[in-house]
């Protein structure tokens, strides 16, 4: 099973962007397809691989900060293709 993950990680701290960028990167790194735009990051892949990934980094994420806020949304079907048709 195919599904996109749309997640926004907000480090509430005044430096934000680094943990917000090795945390990109990391998923930049699994070898699955990752889009990024300037609110939010998409994930698609294998469900199994995905939710892998997230838990993994998800963790990390939350260990290494104090407070921290992630919104993350599903789809089950891969979404990366898509393209507006209007």
């Amino acid at each position: 099973m195919r599904i996109s993950v749309e997640l926004t990680l907000s480090p509430l701290q005044d430096d934000f962007e680094a943990p917000v960028i090795a945390f990109i990167k990391k998923l930049r790194d699994s070898g699955l397809t990752v889009l990024e735009n300037p609110l939010s990051t998409q994930v698609f892949g294998g469900y199994d691989e995905v939710m892998e990934l997230l838990n993994s980094e998800i963790k990390k994420s939350f260990e290494n900060l104090d407070h921290v806020v992630l919104t993350m949304k599903m789809v089950k079907s891969d979404r990366s293709e898509y393209e507006p048709h209007f």
